[in-house]
């Protein structure tokens, strides 16, 4: 009788592994048909009116922040980064993005923000239209939004899936740019892996100086879940073209979540209290980019949580995943790390101000 019972449940056991594999199996199988395969350029279309045509100022102000989607505020843990979790309740989630606009509207006399994991309609993020919400905090900016992520249903954890995801990056100002693109990043993961994850990407876009001169804004998001091959690659592409900008004469800032730590980052400096230190990412090298050229982060303050468990200070490791890249014709005046705590999104905002030079200048540096 007992064996009988084991032979049962054995079988039913292995019925639903079974049945497991054949749904992801035809759930990728129907992704692939529909996959998300964005140009290598996409002309982006603004949306909104800006109240300047140009950056009449030498000074102009910058912001940068990974909101999350609103679903990795300080309660939550994530099952990519080691966790569990998928997704928070709706009543997190809600309390998270509340918090996000509160914070974004106390801050709209910044001149640039650069933000990353907006969601449009996604079931992670409750299906709001995270892009037309933000919008409306600023009235009188021009914004554009470029897609790195696009999948109909992702079907993992099978107990739980994700489903489907539609989020990007997202650029706000109050300048009329002269021209926004979303360029794609090369390569990615194989097959099936590749039509569950991000089409990464970088947002460039272009802004008249007084002077007639140029500011090329780039915001990027580099892989995250990957060897370190994909990385190299992307930082590759954003330094060739911001190198080509500058030799135009550009004024070139390249901001954002780069997933790996800055040139010469030292854990030691953070003194806020976390535990700093994440092991897993490495520093861009000393000499990736010429000498004269600013990598511009604040030092003491934690841009990044680790998402493997709930955010508690002290306890959890932290790092710099989050900051800027300067051309030597721009002076970084100030830069702060603004300290929230992760409690609405696992990555804190960093707040720049730099100057505008006029300078006689190698542009091959």
């Amino acid at each position: 009788m007992v064996k009988k019972i084991f032979k049962i449940l054995f079988k039913s056991l292995g019925g639903l592994l079974l049945l497991s594999i054949a749904f992801v199996f035809v759930a990728a199988l129907l992704a692939t048909l529909i996959d998300y395969n964005p140009p290598d350029k996409e002309i982006l279309n603004p949306e909104g009116s800006a109240t300047a045509r140009q950056i009449s100022d030498d000074r102009a102000s910058l912001m940068l922040w990974n909101i999350g989607y609103g679903g990795l505020g300080s309660e939550m843990d994530f099952f990519y980064d080691g966790g569990d979790k998928v997704r928070p309740t709706r009543g997190y989630y809600n309390k998270c993005f509340a918090g996000i606009e509160i914070f974004l509207s106390e801050n709209d006399s910044i001149d640039f923000i650069l933000l990353q994991e907006i969601d449009l309609k996604s079931r992670r993020s409750y299906r709001n239209n995270q892009v037309e919400q933000i919008n409306n905090l600023f009235p009188g900016h021009q914004s554009v939004f470029a897609k790195n992520y696009d999948v109909l249903y992702i079907p993992v954890p099978v107990n739980n899936p994700m489903g489907k995801v539609v989020s990007g990056l997202m650029n706000l100002t109050g300048y009329e740019a002269m021209t926004s693109e979303r360029i794609s990043f090369p390569g990615n993961y194989s097959w099936p892996k590749s039509i569950f994850m991000l089409d990464r990407c970088f947002v460039i876009q272009r802004f008249v100086v007084k002077d007639e001169k140029v500011l090329t804004l780039i915001n990027t998001h580099n892989s995250a879940f990957d060897d370190g091959e994909l990385r190299k690659e992307q930082f590759r592409i954003v330094r060739k073209i911001a190198k080509a900008e500058y030799a135009k004469g550009h004024y070139v800032i390249v901001g954002g979540d780069w997933n790996q730590n800055p040139p010469g980052f030292n854990p030691e400096n953070i003194k806020n209290g976390d535990m700093a230190g994440r092991n897993d990412l490495p520093n861009v090298a000393e000499n990736f980019m010429p000498q004269t050229w600013i990598w511009a982060y604040d030092h003491s303050i934690p841009t990044n949580r680790d998402g493997s468990q709930a955010y508690q200070k002290g306890q959890t490791s932290t790092t710099i995943l989050d900051y800027f890249l300067l051309s030597p014709n721009i002076n970084p005046i100030h830069i702060k790390t603004i300290d929230l705590g992760f409690e609405f999104s696992d990555h804190n905002p960093v707040v720049l101000e730099v100057e505008f030079l006029i300078l006689n200048y190698d542009r091959d540096n």
